[in-house]
């Protein structure tokens, strides 16, 4: 079982992108924990993002979960948990996974759950983790079957498949974040909007 962590802010989906499986709660069901209750939890349905290719270097971790809100808002994922499979995995690093997993609640699911690899420990290094702490992260995510696979094809609820070559920069709205347009329609959203900018001397 991968470290769990339960917080009271909704976004608390962050750590999913370090390999930790975490997520926002209520406060009556954090202060039952520190009472010494167990959270009680339905086993969700796990839907897998499958993810191949590479991203093009003007495309940002922002176009990256724009795009999943989108596909998985479409397909309705509210209450079950999403997991990140697939070679396209491996060419994320952490801050591009936290920045896709802090998106769980614009997306609708409990979770956005990415493996430990190589990246996570790089991130570990990078925020001046022991060696001693690190090598223990990767014994045991390797020994428990919890290390990332690219090549690994895990079972799932649904699965989708997403081609990060095929991303381009985007934007999202202008009132809901599933609403993806190209960069190029900037204007005529916001004409849409009769928005007016405002000069200020």
């Amino acid at each position: 079982v991968p470290d769990p962590l339960l917080g009271t802010d909704s976004h608390t989906t962050m750590v999913n992108g370090l390999g930790v499986l975490g997520w926002g709660v209520g406060g009556l069901e954090a202060q039952t924990v520190m009472f010494g209750m167990p959270v009680m939890l339905r086993i969700p349905d796990v839907i897998g993002v499958r993810l191949t290719g590479t991203m093009r270097p003007d495309v940002l971790s922002t176009d990256l979960a724009l795009t999943v809100t989108q596909r998985l808002r479409a397909i309705g994922v509210s209450g079950e948990f999403v997991e990140f499979f697939g070679p396209g995995v491996a060419t994320l690093t952490a801050g591009d996974r936290t920045f896709v997993a802090n998106m769980a609640p614009e997306y609708g699911a409990t979770t956005g759950f990415f493996p430990v690899d190589r990246h996570t420990l790089n991130y570990l290094r990078g925020t001046n983790r022991s060696e001693h702490a690190i090598g223990l992260v990767e014994a045991f995510t390797q020994r428990t079957g919890l290390w990332f696979d690219p090549h690994r094809e895990p079972r799932y609820t649904r699965t989708i498949e997403i081609d990060l070559a095929t991303i381009g920069v985007h934007i999202a709205g202008p009132r809901r974040p599933q609403d993806l347009l190209d960069y190029s329609q900037t204007c005529a959203a916001l004409a849409n909007l009769d928005f007016r900018p405002v000069r200020r001397h």
